[in-house]
């Protein structure tokens, strides 16, 4: 190979490539390093090797078509093959190179004619000047792409620059709201685009909600696609509708409050057990379920049952000499009255669920939404097995009456769970006991409360059901209460075993008709779903109604003085929270003792037909009920959803009215609210329902059964007095509320609550009429019907 170099140093200018140029290379091949290498002359390669090395003139030129046309000339020999004859090949003169220059400028792509004419002027053949113009492309293309290579690196790094530099900014910025990092962590494109919808769906909605408050129709900031379905057909005829869809488990059936908690709870920080007074405190549930278990079992003499009323009386003397008190608990002063009381029935709820709604604060709040106001787990001391066997947990509670003149009682108290063995059957027993004997200065603004081992025994039965045997102990600060519910107060029923046990069951007959398949719906719900929400709806309506005419909380209430039977209380209340409309709320409660029982007051004011009749709360609308839900197994526990039929409806402006009524052995409820359809569509289509705003009315009805005495056999009976000297009355509490002012720091002022007290007089007079107009008429010597102005007292014991 070496051989067949020449020397022509003339033909390259003089530049000679020296052996060590051509083998110095730092990166050497290791195959190579046997070849006895000597020292070589200087050389070049022969001509048809000629691509090694090239002079400056050629490569300027964009010479080297003589390679280009020997390459083409053996296409059709074998590269391996070598050569028989020496090709002599010549470089283009300056002429030729110039000549083809101006002409490639001109014409980068000639035709034949045009290369057969430059060839015969240039002296070359035709394929000579077609391979130079194809290699002339070739480097014109080479020296483009380099060219913008180089452009486009220049643009990539001032990208890559400013990038990190809006990165560098980014880093720095802070949330105005909360003081974190406004961007925290890389969102995609794709996400900001969902986000944005979302939003843009809930901005849709809220303006929605919101027109309906203040007026006027609100604009959103542009015109997206509807998000509700079609319009609800209100003037359908009633339809029966059967669900086959799968309805959700029970531990979907109990929701989670969705009423915002304006008021925080007491600061009590210092009531944390410590590791040491878990012991005893173990020691004390251990001994306060054995208590509690005799109390249920028991029966006389521990339990004593009055002929009069068939309930049963605990005694007293012998329950001190059954169980003594713990060595840390200290005797209660006479300024406290003691409350005993017990009760059972069978519940439409098994035991595992029961356990569970008990052990969970906002299960057990939502169970009972008519004593329970509030309550929150405050530390858990022992867990248990799988959570509820042998759980330990110290709680707080407000217990409520649905009255302002009724003052709430709240208690931090411990409430242990253990399932029990006992006469070959098994039981679940829950106790609360009291936290004085760890902690003596608890700070409370209602009377002191104090809870004795209370709580319920649980038998699980077949298809479901458990018998709940309940037992109620507790010890409460002797404190002035109000005439009309003295009664109510001193026996005990207010806060006792049959009211606790009777919420209870028809709570759990709500839950089973939510969970049941086989009940028929009337009217406009379209799914198990949207029957799902509008329950949950009308469930926060009830709590909001119950939490708001109490004095949970703290609420204060203020007699008016123009009330002579001193019932009438007012309150306001500033509302910023989603859920209730905005603004300053006035709320005003009456109590009234009625000569009727309490299911014959519950059947005129459930009954939107007759309750129609009273003007004040009608306004002479008709109502119109276009879905109805069963509660439970009496018919009066139920929901509605009611069209009020008023001149001014129109396919654009249809307004309802929901409504739930329940009624149970302790009393009975009715509670509605206006809402607009948008409202409900957006229930019924599966949104959360808990950001509708609702201002519920509502009466609470007591079932009064009173003792005739021996000073009252001169009197005449009235109207609801039995042969056996029981009169049989109710108590009626009416719940109003008013938006007075959209501007929650308004001043309220004496025509709002004038307004609202004559209303409040005029509610119970139209109720004690057409209460009279259904039932026989008595003479009346001081019993007949009490006014907001001149009310009948209750009769006394």
């Amino acid at each position: 190979m070496y051989g067949d170099c020449q020397v022509i140093s003339s033909m390259v200018g003089g530049n000679v490539v020296s052996s060590e140029t051509l083998f110095s290379s730092p990166i050497q091949n290791p195959n190579f390093n046997f070849l006895p290498f000597q020292p070589l002359p200087p050389m070049i390669p022969k001509e048809e090797n000629g691509l090694l090395l090239r002079g400056k003139e050629e490569m300027d030129s964009g010479s080297g078509s003589e390679q280009a046309e020997e390459k083409s000339g053996n296409e059709q020999e074998s590269t391996d093959q070598q050569p028989t004859k020496k090709k002599r090949y010549h470089r283009h003169t300056a002429r030729q190179i110039q000549e083809m220059e101006a002409v490639f400028k001109e014409c980068p792509h000639p035709d034949d004619k045009q290369r057969m004419k430059l060839s015969q002027e240039l002296g070359l053949k035709p394929r000579q000047v077609k391979f130079w113009f194809q290699n002339r492309r070739t480097q014109m293309k080479a020296q483009q792409d380099r060219s913008d290579n180089v452009i486009l690196r220049a643009e990539n790094e001032s990208l890559k620059n400013e990038f990190f530099r809006l990165q560098a900014e980014l880093s720095k910025l802070v949330c105005p709201n909360c003081g974190g990092p406004a961007v925290p962590g890389g969102i995609s494109f794709e996400e900001l685009r969902i986000e944005n919808a979302r939003l843009r769906e809930e901005l849709e909605r809220v303006c929605a909600i919101a027109s309906r408050y203040i007026g006027r129709p609100i604009q959103t900031m542009g015109a997206t696609s509807a998000m509700m379905p079609p319009s609800l057909d209100l003037d359908m005829n009633i339809y029966p509708r059967h669900f086959t869809e799968p309805m959700p488990s029970c531990a979907e059936m109990m929701p989670v409050p969705m009423l915002p908690e304006t008021n925080s709870f007491p600061d009590n920080s210092n009531l944390v057990l410590m590791d040491e007074e878990k012991t005893v405190a173990m020691e004390l549930a251990m001994s306060s379920m054995d208590e509690l278990v005799k109390m249920c079992r028991a029966s006389e003499p521990l339990w004593i049952r009055n002929h009069e009323n068939g309930k049963e009386l605990l005694n007293l003397e012998e329950h001190a000499r059954m169980f003594h008190w713990p060595l840390n608990l200290k005797q209660r002063s006479s300024d406290f009255r003691n409350e005993a009381s017990r009760d059972s029935a069978v519940i439409i709820m098994n035991s595992v669920t029961l356990v569970d709604a008990f052990l969970d604060a906002n299960k057990w709040t939502e169970l009972f939404p008519s004593i329970v106001a509030r309550a929150k787990t405050v530390q858990v001391i022992s867990p248990g097995v799988s959570g509820t066997n042998g759980s330990l947990q110290l709680m707080y509670a407000e217990l409520q009456v649905l009255s302002p003149l009724v003052p709430t009682r709240e208690a931090y108290f411990l409430r242990y769970c253990q399932q029990q063995s006992l006469d070959d059957e098994t039981y679940w027993a829950i106790v609360d006991f009291p936290l004085d004997g760890f902690h003596n200065n608890l700070q409370s603004s209602f009377p002191l409360y104090r809870r004795r081992p209370s709580g319920c025994l649980i038998q699980d039965m077949p298809n479901g059901y458990s018998r709940v045997t309940w037992v109620e102990h507790a010890e409460i600060e002797e404190k002035p209460v109000h005439q009309i519910f003295s009664h109510f107060v001193y026996n005990g029923m207010l806060f006792g075993a049959h009211r606790w046990l009777a919420v209870l069951e028809r709570q759990c007959e709500r839950i089973a008709s939510l969970m049941a398949r086989n009940i028929t719906d009337l009217g406009v719900i379209p799914s198990p779903e949207a029957r799902k929400n509008l329950m949950r709806l009308s469930q926060r309506m009830i709590r909001t109604f119950c939490v708001n005419i109490s004095t949970s909380s703290g609420q204060l209430w203020t007699a008016l003085p123009d009330s002579s039977d001193d019932t009438v209380r007012i309150t306001t209340r500033k509302v910023t929270e989603p859920g209730q409309p905005n603004g300053l709320i006035l709320c005003a409660a009456s109590t009234t003792w009625l000569p009727y029982p309490h299911y014959q007051v519950f059947d005129l004011l459930r009954d939107e037909r007759r309750r129609a009749q009273l003007e004040v709360l009608s306004n002479g609308n008709a109502l119109h009920e276009v879905a109805h839900i069963a509660n439970g197994a009496h018919p009066g526990n139920c929901i509605s959803l009611l069209r009020i039929n008023v001149a001014s409806n129109s396919s654009q402006h249809v307004e309802l009215m929901l409504q739930e009524s329940c009624t149970d052995r302790s009393g009975s409820l009715v509670v509605y609210s206006t809402v607009d359809v948008d409202s409900i569509q957006l229930a019924m289509s599966g949104e959360d329902p808990s950001c509708i705003p609702l201002l519920p009315l509502g009466f609470f009805v007591t079932p009064v059964e009173l003792i005739r005495g021996a000073s009252d056999e001169g009197k005449s009976a009235p109207p609801s007095e039995e042969a056996n000297g029981h009169i049989s009355g109710s108590l009626l509490t009416v719940g109003l509320q008013v938006l007075a002012s959209t501007v929650p720091s308004a001043k309220i002022n004496l025509s709002s609550i004038s307004a609202i007290n004559n209303h409040l007089c005029t509610t119970v007079h139209q109720i004690n009429a057409a209460l009279s107009s259904s039932t026989p008429s008595f003479p009346d010597n001081g019993n007949g019907v009490g006014s907001c102005t001149e009310p009948a007292s209750a009769p006394e014991k």
